[in-house]
This record gives C-alpha cells, structure tokens and sequence, in this order.
C-alpha cells in the first residue's frame, strides 16, 4: 500500500528527487546528472553550491540566524546601502519572497497617495499575462482567472489592460490611479518583453498624470537579462521595484526599493516583517552582491547570451515545425513552442536538460548567470536531440 502524502495536493511534481548541485549541473539521488536551465525558477543565480556563497551561509550561521526587527540588523545597513548606491533606490525594505516585495510595493504606493491627502488613489493599473504573486492582492493584481478562482471576491483595486497596448493604458487612467505596475519582461506569461519605447512612453505617462511607476523585477533583475536591472534597457527609471529571486542566490529573499519620495509614506508601524533582512539573508544577499557588482560579471552573461540567442536561432531555422518563435533577453529566454509545450519540456529532460514552462505556450530557459559558453553549447546540442525525436515521433505517428 503506497504511503499518504501528508503535503497540500497543490503542485504536480515531476517524480525526480535531486540530492546535490554543483555550478549548472543537478544530480539525482540515482547519480544521474542534468544541465539545469531552470535554475529554481530564476533563482540559483550563481548555480549550485557557489563557494563564496556557501562560505557566506556558514559564517554567518556560526553567529546569529535570527533577530527580529525589533534590533538594528547591520547586514540589513550594508546590503540596503549597496543596493541604493547601485540603483535609483534610496530606501530599501527586505521581505523573504517577491509576493512580499510586491505587497510592500504596493502598499507603498497607496500610502504615499494617502499621506499626500489622496486616500482615494489607490487604483493600480497592470497588463494582462502579468505574474505578480500568490496572495490576494497579488492574484488580484496579475489578473489571471486561473489563480483567482475560489478564492473570493477579487481585491479591489487593479484595473488590467491588455499586453502591451499603450491607448488602453492610457485611458484606464482616472482620479483615482496610484500607480502603474508592470514586469520589464514578463517571466511567468511567456518571455514577453515590454518595448523600451513603450517603457520610455510608461514612465512619461507616470510623470504626467502624477502616477508612482512600480517595477516587478523579481524574476527579471539582479543581473538575469545582462543588465544589473531590465529596465536599464530603457534608460528609466522606477518609483518603486520588487526584487526577489536571483537577489538571494537560492535563499529566501526579496527587497522592495523605493526613492524617497515614493516611501515618504511608509513611517514607523506602516509595515513589518518578522523573518525579513534576517542575519542569514543579508549574509547571503550580500555575497551575491560580490559577485554580480564584481567587474565583468555582467558583461560575461551578455556574452554567454549571445552564444545561446545564436544557437537557439539556429535551432528555430532547422525546426520550424516545432518552434514558432525564440524570445528574450540576456539569460531569460524562451521558446514558443508549435506543439504543446510539455511535450517539448519531457523530451528535454529525457536529455537530461531541464526548463520551466510558462504562458503562451513557451518553454523558459533559465540558466544560472555563472553558465559557461561551453555549457550552453552543451545544452543547445541536447535541446536539438529533444527536438530531433519529437519530430521523429511526429513522423512516425503521422
């Protein structure tokens, strides 16, 4: 008799069990090895068991793990005065996800029109295909029916308008607009990316009608797209930004970001966090700070991303049967597939490569930043085996 799961049935797992990783690789409790393009969603930034990181985690862990904010935490001082000092930030709130960074983004937002006497713009427009998180607000804000349903009334509040569509966006602004919310380049709805010009023409509109611009950089920034931050791309700048993810390296860890302006609003009892910036996490936040700000780091991904770019267009030339399109920028690619999805997904790790899937019927390709050009080589030849055998099962069955 097969043994009760005591976990929520929430997630459909694939029956792998990894026990150990090292750099871009994850092997098996079997010993069995694969290139791992997933990266925890965008997480594993520096890969698996990075030294600096582990060497970071276990200092720290010899010390003190948890304080509270009750207590001045200094990792919290250094890790919040670098960030401010590499971005447009001057203040900087530490969470232990990106859902947390975007409810604090939020509420940032709306205080900062309520403590100018406007309690009445709290209306926040987002675009549709969006992925802002899993709490009510957040699912509220992403829009998406699949994620809304049975959970109640939608909260309030966010008005979406459609993907790139900046007419809507423009007329979706009322009296009672707060701010405008979007992801650079959306992750979860399928590698689509806002264009710069629209970015440029987004913040001008936030400008004029006295809108805060909120920025979701949880799966995007910290270095994903070859820029510290994707909406360097733009040459703009945010109110507000969550960041989450790759910030972390693997531990949990999320920043909301704010000018001082946009946090005015925000004083003492407005918002807390027990577990958020503990010692921990700001050992660690820090570490990946190390080496991403480190002097050309950012420039090897872009040219990692260019070897990948380059080999999966060659691969969309050879397989037009079975890609549509290939998408992204820097280490946050997709592929938009003309089969379902998953097939593409479980012929990749029966290559023992592993990917996300996502909206729009795209595969994610998620490297760690530390890939090398050889190892995306690597992968690009077994991603290519993948395709060969869908297209001869294609064939076989026709």
């Amino acid at each position: 008799m097969a043994e009760a799961n005591p976990l929520y049935q929430t997630y459909n797992r694939a029956p792998m069990r990894f026990e150990r990783g090292e750099g871009v690789w994850l092997m098996t409790e079997d010993g069995d090895r694969y290139l791992d393009f997933a990266a925890g969603v965008a997480v594993n930034s520096l890969g698996h068991s990075h030294p600096h990181l582990v060497a970071a985690l276990k200092a720290q862990a010899d010390k003190v793990w948890h304080l509270s904010n009750l207590y001045d935490v200094p990792g919290q001082h250094v890790l919040a005065d670098r960030l401010t000092r590499a971005t447009f930030a001057d203040r900087v709130f530490f969470t232990n996800s990106g859902a947390e960074a975007l409810e604090c983004a939020i509420k940032t937002a709306r205080r900062y029109h309520y403590s100018k006497g406007h309690p009445e713009r709290f209306h926040i427009i987002t675009m549709e295909g969006a992925f802002h998180g899993r709490t009510i607000a957040t699912i509220a804000a992403g829009g998406q029916e699949k994620y809304l349903e049975g959970f109640g009334p939608k909260a309030p509040g966010f008005d979406q308008v459609p993907f790139g569509d900046l007419n809507a966006l423009k007329a979706a602004i009322t009296d009672a607009t707060a701010a405008v919310l979007v992801e650079p380049l959306q992750g979860e709805g399928g590698i689509r990316g806002i264009p710069v010009e629209m970015l440029r023409e987004i913040r001008a509109l936030c400008d004029a009608h006295g809108l805060l611009l909120i920025l979701d950089e949880v799966q995007c920034g910290v270095g994903r797209t070859g820029k510290l931050f994707a909406h360097e791309w733009a040459g703009i700048t945010p109110d507000i930004m969550a960041v989450a993810k790759g910030i972390g390296g693997g531990f949990p860890l999320g920043a909301c970001l704010a000018t001082e302006e946009a946090a005015s609003g925000m004083t003492a009892g407005t918002h807390g966090s027990t577990y958020g910036g503990n010692p921990l996490g700001m050992a660690v936040g820090n570490a990946v700070l190390d080496v991403v700000l480190a002097e050309g780091f950012l420039e090897h991904v872009r040219d990692v991303a260019l070897v990948f770019r380059q080999g999966l267009a060659s691969l969309q030339d050879r397989f037009p049967d079975l890609i549509d399109e290939i998408r992204g920028e820097g280490l946050m690619l997709g592929i938009k597939c003309r089969i379902p999805n998953g097939e593409l997904l479980m012929a990749m790790r029966s290559e023992h490569v592993l990917g996300v899937p996502a909206g729009d019927n795209v595969i994610r390709l998620l490297p760690p930043l530390t890939i090398k050009a050889e190892e995306a080589r690597e992968g690009l030849v077994r991603i290519e085996n993948a395709l060969v055998h869908l297209r001869e099962k294609a064939a076989a069955t026709a």
